[in-house]
């Protein structure tokens, strides 16, 4: 029965640990992209300048705004704060506060955005109503199956909530798969703000 046990929780574990990807692959256009890569299971993953590569742009459906798209190059030449949430997690729930006030740090410097992307609600009204009662301003992609993960460099789409800050140039500087706090993400957008 014991042995049972173990082998349950050692499976649950293995499930909830992040997936390790190569660091680069080839894009579309036979340039390097972004591959995520996680070495031994860290949550947090930061990258140097020099070894940033960009990601492919993508889009999806305006959780608040049906029927308008919303795409990555919509931002071009911004920091965007990428941060996929649902509004059943309880730590998306709890990041919201901190997210908003990113949000306005970026936008009083005019430096960038956050911009959310909302997974697995299969009901939009739900999460609608979850932005409106907490007072949300950055946009957010509909995507309950959420699709933008391959655009991510194959960011693991069962982490949730995960945050990646993008440079100017929409390379990733930095990934968290955890819940964060403006503290976390103000000090990297500080960071990419003086970069030239």
């Amino acid at each position: 029965m014991q042995s049972k046990t173990v082998a349950a929780l050692t499976c649950a574990l293995a499930l909830t640990l992040p997936v390790a990807a190569g660091c680069a692959n080839t894009g579309s256009d036979g340039g390097d992209t972004f591959a995520f890569h996680s070495p031994g299971g860290q949550v947090e993953i930061f990258y140097d300048e020099a070894e940033r590569k960009p990601l492919e742009d993508f889009s999806g459906e305006s959780l608040m705004e049906p029927g308008e798209e919303i795409a990555l190059s919509d931002f071009d030449g911004q920091i965007v704060v990428l941060n996929a949430w649902g509004q059943w997690c309880a730590p998306c729930r709890a990041e919201v506060d901190d997210l908003q006030e990113v949000q306005e740090a970026l936008q009083a410097s005019g430096q960038g955005t956050v911009l959310g992307i909302n997974v697995r609600d299969h009901n939009p009204e739900i999460s609608r109503d979850f932005l409106l009662d907490n007072g949300v301003t950055y946009p957010s992609i509909y995507d309950p199956p959420f699709k933008t993960a391959a655009f991510l460099g194959g960011v693991p789409s069962s982490v949730i909530p995960t945050t990646v800050v993008l440079d100017k140039q929409h390379r990733p500087a930095a990934v968290f798969l955890r819940e964060i706090t403006a503290d976390d993400l103000l000090e990297v957008t500080a960071q990419l703000e003086a970069e030239s």
